[in-house]
């Protein structure tokens, strides 16, 4: 026979209402069926209903052929409580059709706990005359229904791993079997009338298997349920196509692990033979037995096991032996008991006021307990709140463990706890997220109110039309181009026709600000007096005389023609020449605005272009941002860092300044975010680098460089007593007091701690002096001297207000002081908008700082000595010049030894690639020219065959790079090979070619400040570079030093060589 039937988990049906008023003990003692099923009739006559019991006492081969239960007889009286819903159900009878279902996998239906659904065994549709006929003397009365009865002893089962949840005495459950083994079982069981298995949770919430391979695997602690109905589920496609079986358990009481009998495998061949009784369909007629019973030996041949479930052994499944778990005995009038059950009931009700999802549930629950008193069956309430709630699996698994009811309900109630807080949780969030809503509703209906009561009174107009006639004053004002006009008139009307709250109106809005906010026609007044100019250049900035030139030259064209329109300055020097302050001082002395931005490391080309409108936050670039911030249209914009900038996925920003800095294209500047053509050509613009070698050529030959060198160390003195001196001591606190910085001071402090060619090192020095004073100043004195407000006076208590105190805590703090933070509420803080007054240093105070106590303020020299040799060095080595990466100059000597070898050369001292090419060329040209060197005494004698040559240069962790050691490296080979000593106070700088000519080099103002430091006499220099050195080298720095200019490094050999006996051999053979 076949079920026809829909079934939802958890819905109230008319089946379970009948049995809710039935007395306890006939609801108890009905059999497992579930709530609403319908038995359909395979045929007219209906087959009367058999009791299939087991009975261990007697055994007949009756016992060992498949078993029909739930046969109906042919009486429609026998038929017990027909429903309405069944009888319209029967039109469906005999069409085999499945049980279809509606529940998810973890719900729990309610009422299932009064009433035991009946077994649902599927057969064939053969005829009742085929069907194979009961026992004789268990055929029931024609007037009476026998019912299934389940086992009570049942020690052999199919065992089942559950996922996620476990299941409780009385709950269905939905299951979905894969395993074809298994899915072959749960059929075999149905068709035998034996449709018992053991459900137990897999330990892992991460696994999902059908068959129990280690005991350790699952819980020992499981249920013993019932297969009320199935059907088949197919998942997948094509060959692919997996079938399943979707099997609706429900159990009847709790059982325990005691032994994994089977663990999946097959059965081997000596264990079960082939039996042509246990067969799927049953028999026409029943074989004949010439005794009703037979000996228990003649089963055991039979079949290994209990006879219930021998037949499993046939399938790759798992099978455990198991034991009946009993609830111990309870007292019901207990009255730990009773108030355990009392709160159960209780957070139930409060659970279903929170949450809608538990109402149907504890309803059906309750209309089925309406016959008997809930409190009859605690075990039974215990059971339905663990299955309900939504708990830990670990919690879950406890509650169906415990056989004291006490500490079943204990544990039942912790879960329906825990889900009571859970639901009073998400009420809060439910309920602050629809006040906000609701507050923001009502919000928007008194505003639109409050709008239409101004309108209707003429207080106020409309704020769309507040808005248009804020952008037509501004375009009023503007001297918009007729293009500019143009494009305005089209956003407006635009505008006029948007709703405000569309999305389209907020990006067309945001257009509008930025174009009326372009200073269109608006520039500040200029003012080119050349007087007020170097009055402010000369205030600002100390030395710097060809800078101060060329901006002066700038301003008297601008003076004459009435504007500067076309011209890019480019500043470039070291870092802290005051490159940024220069571009500040011209605003200040043209009386223009100033806008600087940096570009160091920028990689995206919508910082210089502005991005597209359709773009979520788009922004014009910095020079719109720029024009918007300052006002005017001739501003002057400081674009620093120009030789830092960047290239990424986002375009090349070097490229997109080009349209901006060139003279020739930004009078049509071409914005995205814009799009409309801006003129720049009023705009003048500084640029600052710190090398030319980065910036692109396109780039590079639309700016006018302007070179700013560093300073020398007068000019360093004056700048630090004129302008870093003063603004120190007034950021120190120390204005007022008698504070002061020898002159000789600040000399020491420049030679040995600030050789840098800027002063911002110096700075730092100076600020750390004058921070250093103030220290001992208030250390010496005092706090009675300087004493710290311990009051502060009244302020209103509007000014006045606390919040919470973010003090860090203690690095090691104590156990009290780690237990009272816990406990105690956190300590709110005084703030005040009162500012507070300085300190006044008293009169009598003096402080000098002097080059004896300079080591107090600023620690040890960095810089100890200017040159490694004094005294005449060994013969191989030189002195050169170099031009370091700070922008200062230094005094490098260069060594060289050689030893025996192959010939090789090896360079050391951290040395670029072309000072190694300067190495080779040098070597290359003493190997040349040895027989005219002297170093060997014919031209075809081989040099240096069987001897290695090492060079280095001291000082290892600086690095070394550029071709200006080209004369001193050679010098360092002819000294070596002739073994002629060089004098110290000689210093040379030049590049060299192959053939002996000596090319200029650049930095030389910086390397002769640095030879004027050390002490050097005699300073070799190219002669391209002689006009440079007369120029921009101060007097003061050249003072007593004597300058060579070359041309060749012959001239260099007998500079250097002057007076030597080698010397006088060349006069023949090395002539100049």
């Amino acid at each position: 026979m076949a079920f026809a039937r829909s079934f939802r988990a958890g819905s109230t049906t008319c089946r379970a209402r009948q049995l809710a008023f039935r007395p306890l003990h006939t609801i108890l003692s009905r059999p497992a069926v579930l709530p609403g099923s319908l038995i359909a009739n395979q045929s007219v006559s209906q087959r009367p209903f058999t009791s299939s019991r087991l009975s261990y006492a007697r055994y007949s081969p009756l016992l060992y052929y498949p078993r029909w239960s739930n046969v109906k007889s042919d009486d429609p009286a026998d038929v017990a409580e027909p429903e309405e819903s069944e009888a319209a159900e029967t039109k469906d009878k005999g069409s085999g059709n499945h049980v279809s279902m509606e529940s998810s996998q973890d719900e729990s239906p309610a009422g299932s706990s009064a009433s035991s659904p009946p077994s649902s065994s599927s057969g064939d549709n053969s005829d009742p005359a085929d069907s194979h006929p009961p026992p004789p003397q268990q055929t029931p009365t024609p007037s009476s229904i026998a019912k299934q009865s389940v086992p009570e002893i049942y020690p052999q089962v199919l065992a089942l791993p559950i996922a996620r949840r476990p299941l409780f005495p009385g709950f269905y459950k939905a299951v979905v079997v894969r395993n074809p083994a298994v899915v072959a079982a749960i059929k075999e069981m149905m068709k035998r009338g034996q449709p018992y298995l053991g459900a137990f949770l897999l330990k892992d919430e991460n696994t999902d298997s059908d068959v129990i391979t280690d005991i350790n695997s699952v819980h020992p602690v499981g249920v013993f349920a019932q297969i009320t109905s199935v059907f088949s589920a197919s998942t997948g496609a094509g060959e692919e196509k997996e079938e399943g079986l979707t099997a609706v358990l429900y159990p009847h009481r709790r059982i325990k692990i005691t032994d994994l009998l089977k663990a999946g495998e097959y059965p081997s061949l000596a264990k079960v033979a082939p039996e042509d009784v246990q067969t799927v369909s049953p028999p026409e007629t029943p074989p004949p037995s010439s005794s009703p019973e037979l000996a228990k030996g003649e089963v055991s041949k039979i079949l290994p096991g209990p006879v219930q479930t021998s037949f499993l052994h046939n399938h790759a499944i798992s099978i455990v032996q198991v034991e009946n778990l009993v609830t111990q005995p309870y007292n019901k009038d207990d009255q730990y008991i009773r108030a355990f059950m009392s709160e159960i009931v209780s957070v139930f009700k409060d659970i279903a006021q929170l949450n809608p999802l538990f109402r149907d549930q504890i309803t059906n629950f309750s209309i089925n307990q309406v016959a008997s008193n809930v409190f009859d069956e605690p075990d039974k309430l215990a059971d339905f709140a663990a299955a309900v709630s939504s708990g830990e699996v670990g919690e879950l698994q406890d509650v169906l463990e415990s056989l004291t009811v006490e500490d079943r309900l204990r544990k039942a109630l912790l879960v329906l706890k825990k889900e009571l807080i859970n639901a009073q949780l998400q009420s809060k969030l439910s309920r602050d997220v629809d006040s906000k809503i609701a507050q923001r509703q009502r919000e928007y209906y008194l505003m639109e109110q409050l709008k239409g009561i101004k309108k209707e009174l003429g207080m106020e107009s409309d704020g769309k039309d507040k808005l248009i006639e804020k952008f037509k004053e501004r375009a009023a004002a503007l001297k918009m181009p007729e293009g500019v006009r143009k494009v305005f008139d089209e956003e407006l009307n635009k505008l006029m026709g948007l709703e405000p709250a569309a999305s389209e109106a907020n990006v067309t809005r945001n257009y509008l600000e930025w174009l009326t906010q372009i200073p269109w026609g608006q520039h500040s007044a200029e003012n080119y007096s050349i007087a007020h100019a170097q009055k402010v250049l000369d205030e600002d900035h100390y030395g710097l005389k060809d800078v101060k030139d060329r901006i002066l030259e700038f301003l008297a064209v601008g003076k004459l023609r009435g504007t500067v329109e076309g011209k890019i300055i480019c500043l470039v020097g070291p870092p802290g020449v005051g490159k940024t302050s220069i571009g500040k001082s011209i605003a200040r002395a043209l009386n223009r605005q100033f806008f600087r931005f940096s570009v160091g490391g920028l990689t995206d080309v919508a910082e210089i272009k502005g991005h597209r409108r359709t773009y979520v936050g788009a922004l014009p670039g910095k020079i719109i941002q720029a024009l918007k911030r300052v006002g005017t249209e001739n501003p002057i914009v400081l674009i620093d860092e120009v030789d830092k900038i960047g290239r990424g996925i986002n375009g090349d920003p070097a490229s997109a300044l080009l349209e901006m800095l060139d003279p020739e294209q930004n009078n049509g500047f071409l914005d995205h975010y814009m799009d409309v053509p801006v003129d720049l050509s009023r705009v003048l613009f500084v640029c600052t680098a710190n090398t030319l070698d980065t910036i692109p050529a396109p780039l590079l030959d639309r700016m006018e460089v302007l070179e700013v060198s560093g300073y020398v160390s007068e000019e360093k003195c004056v700048i630090a007593e004129k302008y870093l001196g003063p603004q120190a001591k007034e950021a120190s606190g120390l204005k007022d007091a008698d504070v002061l910085i020898d002159p000789s001071t600040v000399d020491v402090l420049i030679k040995y701690y600030c050789r840098e060619s800027g002063v911002r090192n110096l700075k730092k020095h100076i600020d750390k002096i004058y921070r250093k004073a103030a220290l001992k100043l208030i250390l010496d004195l005092g706090e009675e001297v300087f004493p710290e407000p311990t009051s502060r006076p009244e302020v209103s208590s509007v000014e006045s207000r606390t919040v919470e105190s973010q003090e860090p805590r203690p690095n090691e703090p104590s156990e009290t002081s780690a237990e009272t933070s816990t406990h105690e509420p956190s300590e709110r803080k005084n703030v005040t908008t009162q500012e507070r007054q300085p300190l006044k240093v008293p009169e009598n105070i003096h402080v000098m700082i002097t080059p004896e106590n300079l080591k107090d303020y600023v620690g040890p020299p960095v810089y100890h000595k200017d040159r490694m040799y004094v005294t005449p060095p060994p013969p191989g080595v030189s002195t050169g010049l170099g031009y370091l990466g700070n922008g200062s100059g230094a005094v490098m000597p260069v060594e060289a030894i050689s030893m025996p070898g192959k010939g090789d050369l090896q360079l050391t001292g951290k040395l670029g690639e072309v000072i190694r090419e300067s190495a080779q060329i040098g070597l290359s040209w003493v190997k040349a020219h040895a027989y005219e060197l002297g170093i060997t005494t014919s031209q075809d004698e081989r040099f240096l065959t069987d001897r290695d040559i090492h060079v280095h240069m001291p000082e290892g962790s600086i690095g070394k790079e550029g071709p200006s050691a080209g004369t001193a490296i050679l010098s360092a080979f002819v000294s070596l090979f002739t073994k002629t000593q060089i004098n110290p106070d000689i210093a040379m700088t030049g590049e060299i070619s192959l053939v002996g000519q000596v090319l200029p080099v650049g930095g030389l103002k910086e390397k002769i400040l640095a030879a004027h430091r050390a002490g050097i006499q005699t300073i070799l220099a190219p002669a391209a570079n002689r006009a440079d050195i007369e120029e921009n080298v101060p007097e003061s720095v050249k003072t007593g030093i004597r300058f060579v200019y070359v041309e060749d490094v012959k001239e260099v050999l007998h500079e250097v060589f002057r007076g030597e006996a080698v010397a006088g051999r060349w006069k023949g053979t090395l002539s100049i």
